[in-house]
């Protein structure tokens, strides 16, 4: 038996919406997963070909497992993955919440679990995660808002407005999301919580009805100041790319930036860009995780 999935990128926080706001972009991984032999074999092409663990370590190979038992089924002897991986590593653009929204919907689908919804996926994916702001996107597509509801991950989908267009700029540098986490203090100033939870919230109407309002609607005071001496130059660029009027945010815990284009706001990001940054233009994924059983081979 083998099953296919395919998984979005995902940009989490976008500005104010710490651990709470994400987007799923159309950039994707591609992951088989074929239940065969007595061994795990794992086969990567591009990002993480040669670097990750080629074993039972792996992500999607751990996710795997344990989806298995919380769906209490045997645990298979063999299994083959196969990688075929766009979205970078530690960079910010979901690359652990898609292995692990594969592992859990790979697993669900060999298992044969109906009963397992998107719901409990949700809920099993985050916690393998840490938090649910990328693994809620990649899930679902589209703008998510993730909460918790009496200690169980939830999330809700909203269309976004067709004049947005996300931009996201790579760098050449990458930085764990742990060491981003280590810089963040234990408490804020009241008036910075207070100014970015109604940013937040404005954040939510700008992107779903009235884009005008993105460069107010992303502005953070909650984690990106704190986390700039880890990435200077993503920092940096930030700055000069909100000063020419582009809405720029870091995504998820950087480095990658991303920025929200209206218009004339494409026109204005290459000058701030240096040649050690890659800018690629992306479309909001309105679908998320994709699950297909391929033909026999």
């Amino acid at each position: 038996m083998s099953v296919l999935v395919r998984v979005p990128a995902t940009s989490a926080n976008l500005g104010p919406g710490f651990d709470s706001l994400g987007l799923a972009l159309d950039l994707h991984d591609e992951v088989e997963v074929e239940l065969a032999g007595d061994d795990v074999e794992i086969e990567i092409d591009g990002h993480g070909a040669g670097e990750v663990d080629p074993g039972e370590g792996h992500l999607i190979i751990s996710t795997l497992r344990e989806t298995f038992d919380t769906l209490g089924v045997d645990q298979p002897k063999g299994i083959r993955l196969r990688c075929r991986n766009r979205i970078p590593h530690a960079r910010g653009l979901g690359s652990s919440s898609a292995a692990i929204v594969a592992g859990v919907l790979a697993a669900r689908a060999l298992a044969d679990a109906p009963g397992f919804d998107d719901a409990r996926a949700l809920e099993l994916a985050a916690r393998l995660e840490g938090h649910p702001d990328n693994v809620a996107p990649c899930l679902y597509g589209g703008f998510t808002i993730a909460y918790t509801a009496q200690g169980t991950p939830k999330a809700v989908t909203l269309p976004v407005h067709e004049d947005v267009r996300p931009v996201v700029l790579i760098p050449d540098f990458r930085l764990s999301t742990e060491a981003a986490r280590g810089l963040l203090p234990a408490t804020v100033p009241h008036a910075e919580a207070a100014a970015n939870a109604a940013n937040a919230a404005l954040l939510v109407h700008a992107l779903t009805r009235r884009p005008d309002l993105l460069m107010t609607a992303t502005e953070d005071y909650l984690h990106q100041k704190y986390r700039a001496p880890a990435m200077p130059r993503a920092a940096d660029l930030v700055e000069r790319l909100r000063s020419a009027g582009v809405p720029a945010v870091v995504s998820g815990a950087g480095p990658t930036i991303l920025a929200f284009s209206t218009g004339s706001a494409q026109d204005l990001i290459a000058p701030e860009v240096g040649s050690d940054w890659h800018i690629q233009p992306l479309n909001v994924d309105p679908v998320g995780a994709f699950v297909q059983f391929p033909e026999t081979r």
